[in-house]
């Protein structure tokens, strides 16, 4: 395992443990509302602060961008980081959340790691070394077929201006495919088309931290990603469609019709 890797593993798997307790004892957790069905928790921040912490005590001078502290620092090194991706879930003790952790060198996503702790499962990957769900191999799925394939999305939650267009999409996808799901955190999502579980995903608003490592566990599993425009700043425009190649272009084509 490359050697960054290794740390942010360590650091996921930190993020994870401060988790994992704190399902246990969710009535007496401290929430507050960020915005409109947006939430954060005690956890997210004690999760971030492991997340941090471990990654600056091995690189110093490494720059950080994170769901609850924003960015800090200056380099070619960036860390993108979801402490936990699913709160509402979490919140209401529903198991799929995760923790995102991603690292981006002169503006190329180099490491990726998400860790769902509920299920102790470790999607990890390092650009030109293929991806991975704990010791296998991950590749996309074969799925050819739309009417045959399994699609993952997000529902808009807080910015609702796109909710007319992603209903239309929504409309005209649901009886072509075999089916749709949302069980509500992007990263995992994403990480759940690099294991061939899915064999497209798509969501409009995400940020930054949702998806960066995702984006690198699909692409080292085989398949595609870009944004609706099917170009590559799918960061920065926070829409995201990701697939097996095949069934990324079926599903792009729809969406594109409707965008």
């Amino acid at each position: 395992m490359h050697p960054m890797l290794n740390i942010a593993v360590k650091a996921a798997r930190r993020a994870g443990t401060i988790i994992n307790r704190a399902t246990q004892d969710l009535d007496l957790l401290t929430v507050q509302r960020k915005g409109n069905h947006d939430y954060v928790s005690e956890v997210d921040k004690m999760a971030e602060q492991a997340i941090v912490e471990t990654l600056l005590e091995a690189f110093p001078d490494h720059a950080i961008l994170a769901e609850e502290g924003g960015a800090q620092g200056q380099s070619e090194y960036v860390w993108i980081i979801d402490p936990l991706d699913g709160t509402t879930n979490f919140l209401h003790g529903l198991p799929q959340f995760a923790v995102s952790i991603a690292l981006q060198h002169k503006g190329l996503l180099s490491q990726a790691v998400v860790f769902d702790p509920s299920r102790n499962e470790l999607y990890t990957a390092t650009r030109g070394r293929g991806a991975f769900l704990n010791d296998r191999r991950l590749r996309v799925s074969k799925q050819t077929r739309l009417e045959d394939a399994l699609i993952g999305t997000g529902f808009p939650y807080h910015d609702f201006s796109f909710m007319e267009t992603y209903l239309k999409i929504f409309k005209e996808l649901m009886p072509k495919v075999a089916g749709v799901r949302r069980p509500g955190a992007a990263s995992l999502d994403l990480a759940y088309v690099a294991a061939g579980r899915y064999d497209a995903f798509w969501e409009a608003g995400l940020k930054q931290w949702d998806m960066a490592a995702g984006i690198l566990l699909i692409q080292e599993a085989g398949g595609l990603v870009t944004d609706f425009k099917g170009e590559e700043n799918v960061l920065s425009s926070g829409n995201i469609v990701g697939g097996n190649p095949k069934i990324f272009a079926q599903l792009l084509s729809i969406i594109q019709a409707h965008v």
